[in-house]
């Protein structure tokens, strides 16, 4: 099998303030060991709570802050909005290095990078529920004759904790992993660009509009009106109240009723006026 090859490219891993001591011990002992530097964790929930509600609390991809993690329901604050509440465990994911999720399965890990800051060649790994101290790496990739979809490879494990998705070249850690396929594809579907898109902040949505304008024409005023008006060849006037669509439907009118003439017409709509 080949060794580690040099590399250049190192995705940045950004801290927060929940530290992960179990998944570092993880990381530091068996498959994926020798990270280099001390992770910590942040906390996304991983689906709307409460689902099926058209204003949840929270939604999918936002970043909280973990008050506790007693039993099945952890009270949580949304980093977005500064609400709190409690959610079911399984509802949220923790995450360390940025890119490694814990406690998702494949169909979660889909939705998540399909969410619509993604783009091609976001990317996270996450623990393997069919494989213990397996992975899993799950990458967006954008095809072009069809919908994005979402690629995933097997991260296996050798006896002596080198990690491979390809036997021909094998790593000493995940983040050696990482730093490789972000500068190549080298048999993935697309280089490794970006984490997963977590959401920290409401967006900046435009503000201070001013009033739209209103262009209303005025009120149609039949006694005011003439036949030579309705029944010009020439487009009415820009301030003119009548329309080429009037016009259609007068002329429509008068093809039904033969026997009336358009002032016969006009004067019927005078007296309903008056």
């Amino acid at each position: 099998m080949g060794s580690l090859p040099s590399r250049k490219k190192q995705i940045a891993t950004e801290p927060s303030q929940q530290p992960n001591t179990q998944n570092d011990q993880a990381l530091d002992s068996g498959c994926g060991s020798r990270t280099t530097g001390a992770s910590t964790s942040i906390v996304v929930a991983v689906c709307n709570f409460p689902s099926g509600h058209a204003q949840p609390i929270l939604r999918m991809g936002e970043q909280l802050n973990l008050l506790s993690e007693d039993g099945e329901w952890w009270k949580v604050e949304s980093v977005v909005t500064g609400k709190d509440c409690y959610i079911p465990s399984n509802h949220v994911a923790k995450i360390s290095h940025r890119w490694l999720y814990e406690g998702i399965n494949r169909a979660k890990a889909e939705e998540l990078l399909l969410l619509p800051p993604n783009r091609e060649g976001s990317f996270l790994i996450r623990e393997s529920q069919m494989r213990k101290g397996g992975y899993s790496l799950s990458i967006r990739h954008t095809n072009r004759e069809s919908w994005d979809c979402v690629k995933h490879y097997r991260i296996n494990c050798l006896a002596n904790n080198w990690l491979y998705i390809s036997p021909r070249l094998t790593f000493p850690s995940l983040q050696d992993l990482v730093d490789y396929y972000s500068e190549t594809g080298d048999g993935l579907c697309c280089c490794l660009k970006e984490p997963c898109f977590i959401q920290r902040c409401i967006p900046n949505l435009p503000h201070n509009f001013s009033k739209p304008v209103v262009m209303k024409k005025p009120a149609l005023n039949w006694q005011e009106l003439s036949s030579s008006d309705l029944l010009a060849e020439s487009p009415p006037l820009e301030d003119s109240p009548i329309s080429l669509g009037l016009r259609e439907a007068v002329t429509s009118y008068l093809l039904m009723t033969e026997n009336l003439t358009l002032d016969d017409t006009l004067c019927k709509g005078r007296s309903k006026t008056t």
